[in-house]
């Protein structure tokens, strides 16, 4: 049977870089689009709010015309009773019955009054509804315009890097593989503590990338001794020396290049 072939440190630490490297250009793709995704999510929330705004208003309208269609029903019944209480007058036998009728057609016809007077608000509130569904209509149209441009330069951004995000992505996974399971979520934990999501870094001069605080010569020595992994006390991250950083950066770039 033959035996399972051991990871050096040394092979672990390329593997690890390798990764950073291709992770990398995967972060940077994506700060391209940069806040693109979040303005189209924003921009489609506000238009959904726009659209059930509009819907509301229609059916509040839809409402005010049926209010309307009562009224004007109610008054035609005002009428027909106001009629037939003077018609009923010409037959009365005393005054007083008369005089009933003359209030029962009176109060009929202030039934009348009120329900001019309610239909002519709710025209009113029906124009004042009308007003804001057409700002509201152009608001639309306006921010629809909007996310049509903003979602035409997405897209171009992603086809441009449809093709390498996806080869990134399986050689992100590719050497994920070559990494055992705890220095794998090592490497993940640091990354994402990292606003630049660099959890793996080179020696730059004399200190580690992108940092000011000066690493000892004896710790630079170890960390080029590729004998064990070794963190950067002040920053948290993996430390790999400039030469091994270099030849992994010409390798990734070599696989990448067309």
């Amino acid at each position: 049977m033959a035996k399972t072939k051991e990871v050096t440190v040394e092979e672990k630490l390329r593997a690890l870089y390798d990764l950073q490297l291709i992770d990398s250009r995967i972060d940077e793709i994506k700060n391209m689009r940069g806040e693109l995704p979040l303005e189209i999510e924003d921009l489609e929330d506000e238009i959904t709010g726009l659209n059930t705004r509009i819907s509301r208003f229609k059916e509040d309208i839809s409402d005010f015309q049926t209010e309307i269609s009562n009224k004007n029903n109610a008054i035609e019944e005002s009428k027909a009773l106001v009629k037939k209480y003077k018609e009923q007058q010409k037959n009365v036998r005393n005054n007083r019955e008369f005089d009933s009728l003359t209030k029962e057609a009176e109060f009929q016809e202030l039934e009348i009054e009120l329900a001019q007077k309610r239909i002519k608000e709710f025209k009113a509130k029906i124009e004042q509804k009308k007003e804001v569904i057409k700002k509201t209509e152009s608001d639309l149209k306006r921010l629809e315009d909007h996310l049509s441009h903003k979602k035409s330069e997405l897209d171009g951004i992603m086809a441009e890097t449809h093709k390498e995000e996806e080869v990134l992505a399986s050689k992100s996974e590719e050497y994920s593989q070559l990494i055992d399971e705890k220095l794998l979520t090592a490497y993940k934990r640091i990354r994402s503590k990292m606003k630049n999501g660099l959890a793996v870094v080179s020696i730059e001069r004399g200190a580690s990338a992108g940092s000011f605080f000066t690493i000892p010569p004896q710790r630079q020595a170890e960390i080029a001794a590729r004998k064990r992994i070794i963190i950067d006390e002040h920053s948290g991250r993996i430390l790999v020396d400039a030469h091994l950083a270099a030849e992994e950066k010409e390798k990734i770039s070599a696989l990448f290049t067309v």
